[in-house]
């Protein structure tokens, strides 16, 4: 039976080369009809067109993605470039002086000269000799200067810093006979400021600006015994018997107590012999006036500390007659201010206080 079904002849195909009929073939579950390609060739093309277009495809997907590359990249360095170019000139704007750009110092009209004197004077302040003898000698040296107003708001600093710039206004008057030079203080000018203002010919100030504190201090903590109670043991050594006789951590003895007294009796000493100087015979015979007190504005007027009641303004408009003022104060530069601002002083000054630091005596 098998054997008949296999040796059936094969149905007829048409003319055109397709089967007219599906081919069948049995097996011995029964009889099978296997079904034949409606157009073999037709099939192949599109196997081939659809291969076509998924390899364009990809080559499309690979180009735009090489273009979106390109672009990234592109932007990229146009941001990088820009950042920079933005570095630069900010680190050029930090690192230039503040007055660099100034056109003040170029002005050649006649004018009154003006140099701030602002803040503690010690060297690596804004209010270092350094600087306000700097800004001095450039304005003396301009030929358009008439007057010189020095504008101080100092509570004092450094006998040594505040001597600099008295005897330098001293050479500077000297060697420029016509320039007049006039102190005025705003808030606050004592000691070591009022110094440097005894220098000036003439001294003005506000009514309610305190003046004078004409006096020395030098000060320190002592912490003896803290160490002892602490269980801690300070190793000291020092060549000189009074080498560390200001140390905080140790006794204070009353040989050198007398010691650092006449120091500060000498510097005292100097300092009123210098206002005297610059003062000569205005300075009234008070006892008080070199005690180391302060006074207002007005009081200090009876005094003779100063000459009159103003401000910068009206001094060069009524005093010296050229209401046209040039500042020649030397600026700090955007960074050092930044620097200025977040800066140690803090520490600067607990270490003063703890007696660490910067011993020197103070006006």
């Amino acid at each position: 039976m098998s054997e008949d079904l296999w040796n059936r002849p094969k149905k007829e195909t048409d003319t055109d080369g397709g089967n007219a009929n599906e081919s069948a073939f049995q097996t011995e579950a029964g009889l099978v009809e296997k079904p034949a390609d409606d157009n073999p060739g037709q099939a192949s093309a599109s196997d081939q067109k659809k291969r076509d277009s998924r390899e364009w495809r990809l080559i499309e997907k690979l180009i735009m993605g090489l273009n979106a590359e390109q672009r990234r990249s592109r932007r990229w360095g146009i941001f990088f470039k820009s950042l920079t170019f933005i570095y630069l000139f900010v680190a050029l704007f930090l690192l230039v002086p503040g007055d660099f750009f100034s056109l003040d110092k170029a002005i050649a009209e006649r004018h009154t000269a003006l140099v701030d004197v602002n803040g503690t004077i010690a060297e690596g302040e804004e209010a270092s000799a350094d600087a306000i003898v700097t800004a001095l000698r450039k304005a003396f040296e301009d030929e358009a200067t008439a007057a010189i107003i020095l504008r101080i708001n100092s509570p004092g600093g450094s006998p040594v810093q505040a001597g600099y710039v008295y005897d330098e206004i001293v050479r500077l008057k000297a060697s420029y006979p016509d320039i007049k030079v006039y102190s005025v203080i705003v808030d606050l000018g004592a000691s070591g400021g009022y110094y440097i203002a005894a220098a000036a010919d003439e001294i003005y100030a506000d009514k309610a600006s305190l003046v004078g504190s004409i006096g020395v201090i030098s000060s320190s903590f002592g912490f003896v015994d803290v160490l002892e109670k602490l269980g801690v043991e300070r190793r000291v050594f020092n060549a000189g018997e009074h080498k560390a006789f200001l140390d905080p951590f140790k006794p204070l003895k009353e040989s050198e107590k007398q010691f650092w007294e006449q120091v500060l009796n000498t510097t005292h000493n100097q300092f009123i012999e210098q206002v005297k100087k610059g003062r000569g015979d205005r300075l009234k015979d008070d006892p008080k006036l070199f005690s180391g007190l302060i006074w207002t504005g007005e009081q200090a007027l009876e005094l003779g500390l100063i000459d009159g009641l103003g401000s910068a303004g009206y001094v060069a408009r009524d005093i010296v007659g050229e209401e046209n003022i040039v500042n020649f104060t030397p600026e700090l530069s955007p960074l050092e201010r930044v620097v200025e601002r977040f800066s140690t002083s803090f520490a600067r000054t607990l270490a003063v206080e703890l007696g660490l630091k910067n011993l020197s005596p103070l006006y």
